[in-house]
């Protein structure tokens, strides 16, 4: 079993600001000595939310997706842009906005790292139950590829099974359907609504 090593940042390049990700050259210390190059994209970060009716439905949003040039079946989700807005509030906004829905119940079911070899990007998935009609938040306006969303509304099982018929591709939905659909099996210990 190789020794543990500690992986310090010795230089850090900014190479691109963009409007929500920004690209790095970092210098890390390897182990063995010397030292390595890594293109690091930062990211603020990103919620998603299964959204499960009385009928055990889950809301899926189907949005075209520019870089992979197709549409995809996804969940409602956003951006952590809001300076200091926690991340269970960003879930909350994100399913009145593209959904017009609210959620008496509120779970964390799982955080992830989207592509961890080269983005900092972490996604936190929340469990919406107890869905009711809400109204839009003020202030926001439906624009670009969210004015192409087609909403519906499918059996959780059924969702999980477009998931291994390759129907699903979108990181954040497979994980975030087959959580919720191992949560509904077992039941498992999910962390505190605040946790990160």
């Amino acid at each position: 079993m190789a020794e543990a090593h500690e992986y310090r940042l010795l230089a850090s390049e900014p190479v691109y600001e963009g409007r929500v990700i920004s690209l790095h050259r970092d210098t890390v210390a390897m182990p063995g000595g010397g030292d390595s190059v890594r293109e690091v994209v930062r990211h603020p970060g990103a919620v998603a939310v299964v959204a499960l009716d009385d009928e055990d439905r889950v809301l899926l949003l189907r949005q075209y997706r520019h870089p992979v040039g197709a549409y995809l079946w996804e969940l409602p989700a956003g951006l952590r842009d809001a300076h200091g807005e926690p991340p269970v509030e960003t879930a909350r906004r994100e399913l009145a906005e593209e959904a017009q829905l609210s959620a008496r119940r509120w779970s964390l079911l799982t955080t992830h790292h989207s592509s961890p070899g080269f983005c900092d990007e972490t996604v936190l998935i929340y469990l919406a139950e107890g869905l009711a009609d809400a109204e839009l938040p003020e202030g926001f306006t439906a624009e670009h590829e969210e004015l192409d969303m087609q909403l519906d509304r499918v059996p959780l099982a059924e969702a999980v099974q477009r998931v291994f018929t390759g129907e699903i591709r979108n990181a954040s939905a497979v994980v975030g359907l087959l959580a919720a659909a191992q949560y509904r099996a077992s039941g498992p210990r999910l962390r505190p609504l605040d946790a990160e």
